[in-house]
């Protein structure tokens, strides 16, 4: 921008009532983006988990039991509890254990008590026959509010499980591992927190014998490698991706938000290729039968892996923790993951300017980036900004500190903890600050936290970067009062 920024200062706005009916509270407008439902896109039940998957190490590292057994302190606490009641002494887990599946569940979810049955089986087996017994143990998060519907449910568990009281520590771990639907098992490195594996539903399901310990992540071009489809019958190698940016697509014909958005990749997929660049897309079914694949597949000019390879496709949700779709990620050359969030950057840029969309370290607030609101806690700056380019001294302003935390977080190849948004004055930040109760400021400084249903607001005469530093540095490191969303 040609203006740069230091401070933002204060001025109360008083907005028409007008304004306020274009969403009565959540309303219409933003249940589909704040709320999570509706056309944000469809559930799969088979491969319910969660969030992006890190590519970390391939091999769980084994470090020393005192740095092990200090950092699941920092996790859980000092003390776990068993079916019998027994606290269990985190630091007494075990001097062998190298893996750790957190197992997020609820009593009262039907999901949840079927899971936990093949859970059982699954770790009474591996406990039994696997050379790798030492090194695996499960911890039950809850999410129930009964303590006597809890005490009942962790009666059919051999594990250990969070307190129930525990709910600061319970909220914490749904965030750090971006939890966003239950039943949901994360197997994390025992010694660093790092995420492993974040699909362990699948686990349990193709891997009943645990044959594929530790579970990590393994390399796109072979968890890929095989023929791939062309709608006209056609086969091609998967080698023919070679020095390509890949979009890996998950969807299918009976979801409606992957529909219309199949047809505005249609598009996309053409103005990247007629740029010159080297772009494929392979399309990941989760069509229910091979005929309505066939007639889906029938309007894509891209790949896709065979519908009967149902093993690759599992393996491919496995991959990426697929928990809904449409999910489009894009991915470099190489093979690492760019962005998971193609569907956002593909519907918010139609003329592909910005392809391969790296991640910008701030966005601004849009109907179709707001589905990301739940991806975690967002900063959201809110300003008294109309038109079209009025948000640029706000992003200036929040730019290099987001720029920072990224880079940081990059380094030490964890997620980012804290995603930056600036809003302007629209339906889209009315319907906000009415769903989260906000205060009519403006500029107004705020960290929402959907999923634990917090906020933290800095209302100040002036917003400077130095304000914003201090309050991302204080909510990172937990200083903050949350106030009820």
């Amino acid at each position: 921008g040609a203006h740069s920024c230091t401070a933002l200062t204060h001025r109360r706005t008083s907005r028409g009532e007008t304004d306020h009916d274009a969403s009565q509270g959540l309303g219409a407008h933003l249940k589909p983006h704040i709320g999570g439902g509706g056309s944000a896109g469809c559930r799969l039940n088979t491969a319910v988990t969660c969030a992006p998957t890190s590519a970390d190490s391939n091999v769980v590292c084994s470090s020393t039991v005192a740095a092990m057994s200090e950092f699941l302190v920092s996790l859980f606490g000092e003390r776990l509890v068993n079916s019998e009641k027994a606290e269990v002494d985190v630091q007494s887990l075990g001097a062998k254990l190298s893996l750790v599946g957190l197992f997020f569940g609820c009593s009262l979810n039907a999901p949840c008590k079927q899971f936990n049955g093949s859970l059982c089986e699954f770790y009474s087996r591996f406990k039994k026959a696997s050379e790798h017994k030492d090194k695996l143990e499960i911890v039950f998060i809850s999410s129930d509010q009964d303590q006597k519907h809890w005490q009942d449910f962790l009666q059919e568990m051999p594990w250990p499980a969070l307190p129930l009281k525990d709910r600061h520590k319970k909220m914490k771990l749904w965030n750090k591992y971006k939890v966003t639907s239950i039943p949901s098992l994360v197997f994390v490195d025992a010694a660093t927190g790092k995420v492993v594996c974040r699909n362990g539903l699948l686990v349990v399901r193709d891997d009943p014998k645990g044959l594929e310990f530790p579970w990590g992540p393994k390399p796109f071009a072979e968890v890929v490698a095989g023929p791939l489809l062309r709608n006209n019958r056609q086969t091609t190698d998967s080698s023919s991706l070679e020095g390509h940016h890949v979009g890996v697509y998950f969807s299918a014909h009976w979801c409606p938000p992957c529909r219309s958005l199949t047809r505005v990749l249609v598009e996309s997929y053409r103005t990247v290729k007629e740029s010159g660049q080297k772009f494929e897309i392979v399309f990941v079914s989760a069509d229910r039968s091979e005929e309505s694949f066939m007639q889906y597949f029938s309007e894509m000019p891209w790949l896709a892996v065979p519908y009967s390879d149902e093993a690759r496709r599992s393996r491919l949700n496995r991959l990426y923790g697929i928990q809904g779709i449409p999910t489009l990620i894009l991915l470099d050359a190489e093979g690492h993951v760019i962005t998971r969030q193609g569907r956002v950057e593909v519907l918010n840029d139609p003329e592909c300017r910005l392809f391969p969309w790296h991640p910008r370290p701030v966005l601004e607030l849009s109907e179709s980036n707001a589905v990301q609101l739940h991806e975690g806690p967002c900063l959201v700056l809110f300003v008294d900004a109309e038109e079209e380019g009025e948000l640029e001294p706000a992003k200036e302003l929040i730019q290099p500190i987001a720029e920072k935390l990224m880079a940081k977080y990059k380094a030490k190849e964890e997620e980012m903890p804290l995603l930056f948004f600036v809003a302007g004055e629209d339906d889209m930040s009315d319907s906000l600050r009415d769903y989260t109760n906000l205060p009519e400021a403006a500029p107004l400084l705020t960290i929402l936290d959907m999923s634990a249903r917090a906020k933290y607001v800095r209302d100040v005469e002036e917003i400077t970067p130095a304000e914003v530093e201090q309050f991302v540095g204080d909510f990172l490191a937990e200083k903050l009062k949350p106030e009820p969303i």
